[in-house]
């Protein structure tokens, strides 16, 4: 009896059989192996009756079949004769019969779809995101997802002035993001505003849950990736998280269930790493106890989870895309992705996340702290947070009470642009409507708080970003419009 056993590199059969070149495949696609002829899956030597036939023929069939040289031996163990196929790990990928095979632990698998994809492209020495695209001119690109970055990229100082001055085709070849005439598919991710024209799964799903199976409502985010880091926290603060509000002396401090540096670190995470091959969206779950980020991916050959918790090099699942939103300033170029979340959360107090990888899906959990649930539990305040969040407070921290309405918390921005409000407006006529220029102080000041608070609703609630998207007033807007006005007459 062998003291071996069947494993990664070794495979035993009792006779043989020409669909075994399938094994033969799949040694050669990964690190190489030995096929044993005569043995059963005992381990017990049974032999083979024709291994002087095998000798021959074997050698030719794998070479005809597979296009590869193989090592077949005759071993002797006592009085059974088998045989043994050694094969070598090839650079290249090796198919039987147009099929791709792969030794993964003890089993062999026939590769299809996108883990295909990945297998040539590896075997290649490419990354997904480095291939072209024919058909898309730099023309096409959003040249405001481009303003954008180059307003980034001066702020970080990852890239020279005189870079930065260049024409975007020249910008984007100083990117690494054209490979001849094409433009690569990283490039139409980071700059092109509807990149889901190419990519179905390439945006941001978030949803708040009561349950696993009880959605009260989500928003899809999409356009470029910049685009859709920006928007996806803003709308995680704006609509799904609760900030508890404390005071230090007369200092009004906020505090999120996920500290904001960790989320976005985490969301840069997924958002780069993310294996875009596959047709599904980037999911956030938001529980009352927990939010959960899941996005498709695959480790580093050979890593583990355990692995990514320590020190690592840098090793991006789309190398071109980490290079641009390195230039920009949005992460780092060590590695230290995981270290920096673990920091934020460990700096702000809150639990460290929960980090699980299953062959092709990635998820990290955010468990909500005992003392922040518990302060949501308690008699509480709704107030409109900075970045227009809806925000609760410990009894007693912030004035006026609220039972069931929205009562005096809500700044006066909130209040004219509910007295401006007229059945359904777009977003630039309530603008005007109040007077303002600038559009990132109506976002922030007015609309994001006014949206936080439940005062304005979307009419198209679904996609935040339709060219239809209007604003209206909820009941309990139209109830403060009213207390508002009251007050006026008085």
């Amino acid at each position: 009896m062998p003291t071996v056993r069947e494993h990664q590199h070794v495979e035993w059969k009792e006779s043989w059989r020409d669909e075994y070149l399938r094994w033969l495949c799949g040694f050669a696609n990964a690190e190489g192996g030995v096929l044993v002829i005569g043995r059963n899956d005992r381990g017990e030597a049974v032999g083979v009756k024709n291994a002087g036939r095998l000798l021959e023929d074997l050698p030719n069939k794998i070479r005809d079949v597979l296009g590869i040289v193989a090592d077949v031996r005759l071993v002797q163990e006592g009085d059974k004769e088998l045989i043994e196929i050694l094969v070598e790990a090839y650079p290249s990928p090796i198919s039987y019969k147009g099929e791709y095979h792969v030794r993964s632990g003890s089993t062999k698998q026939e590769l299809r779809g996108a883990a295909l994809d990945r297998f040539l492209l590896r075997k290649q020495g490419r990354a997904w995101d480095a291939v072209p695209v024919p058909h898309v001119a730099v023309a096409a690109l959003s040249t405001e997802a481009i303003a954008r970055f180059r307003k980034l990229a001066a702020r970080s100082q990852r890239l020279d002035a005189a870079t930065l001055q260049e024409a975007d085709a020249a910008l984007v070849e100083k990117l690494n993001l054209l490979e001849g005439a094409y433009l690569k598919r990283a490039a139409i991710l980071l700059f092109h505003a509807t990149p889901q024209r190419w990519f179905i799964g390439a945006s941001v799903k978030v949803g708040y849950f009561r349950s696993d199976t009880d959605l009260v409502h989500h928003d899809q985010i999409e356009g470029d990736l910049f685009a859709q880091a920006q928007r996806t926290v803003e709308v995680l603060l704006a609509k799904y998280l609760k900030a508890v509000i404390s005071y230090e002396g007369l200092q009004r401090v906020e505090t999120l269930p996920v500290p904001e540096a960790a989320l976005r670190e985490a969301l840069l995470n997924a958002l780069i790493h993310r294996d875009y091959a596959v047709g599904a969206p980037i999911q956030i779950r938001v529980y009352d106890d927990r939010l959960r980020i899941w996005n498709p991916g695959e480790l580093p050959e050979h890593w583990s989870v355990e692995r990514l918790l320590q020190a690592h090099p840098s090793r991006p699942f789309n190398p071109t895309i980490a290079n641009a939103f390195f230039r920009a300033g949005e992460i780092e170029a060590w590695g230290r992705g995981i270290q920096r979340i673990f920091d934020a959360c460990r700096l702000a107090g809150a639990p460290l996340p929960h980090l699980e990888y299953t062959e092709g899906d990635w998820s990290m959990e955010f468990a909500f702290s005992p003392a922040y649930l518990s302060a949501l539990q308690g008699p509480a305040e709704l107030a409109a947070g900075p970045a227009g969040r809806v925000s609760k407070g410990v009894a007693g921290q912030v004035t006026g009470q609220v039972t069931g309405q929205v009562t005096g918390q809500v700044g006066q921005e909130v209040d004219r642009l509910v007295l401006v409000l007229e059945g359904a407006m777009s977003r630039a006529d309530i603008q005007q409507a109040l007077g303002l220029k600038h559009r990132d102080n109506f976002r922030d000041g007015y609309l994001l708080p006014a949206l936080a608070a439940e005062l304005v609703a979307m009419t198209v609630p679904d996609k935040p970003r339709s060219s239809r998207q209007q604003y209206r007033l909820t009941d309990t807007g139209l109830a403060r419009r009213a207390a508002l006005l009251r007050q006026g007459n008085r």
